[in-house]
């Protein structure tokens, strides 16, 4: 079985969630919970709201993301 691609994005934070989980408003004014990945965790990168961020979505489920770049 071939293994489904991501959805990369692009969005804004809106807020911060509980549990490092962050309210971002996509490019096309959709708004999704997303958690931060495990290498930005690692390495202490820090989001806060306001910030351009590039979120991969599952093509299962359009609701929920990861956040796995933040813009500078």
């Amino acid at each position: 079985m071939v293994k489904e691609e991501n959805i990369e994005v692009q969005g804004t934070i809106l807020e911060a969630l509980p549990n490092a989980m962050f309210k971002v408003e996509l490019d096309n004014k959709q708004v999704i919970t997303a958690y931060v990945s495990g290498k930005m965790r690692i390495h202490y990168i820090k989001i806060l709201p306001g910030d351009k961020v590039l979120v991969e979505l599952s093509p299962y489920d359009l609701t929920k993301g990861r956040i796995t770049y933040r813009y500078k």
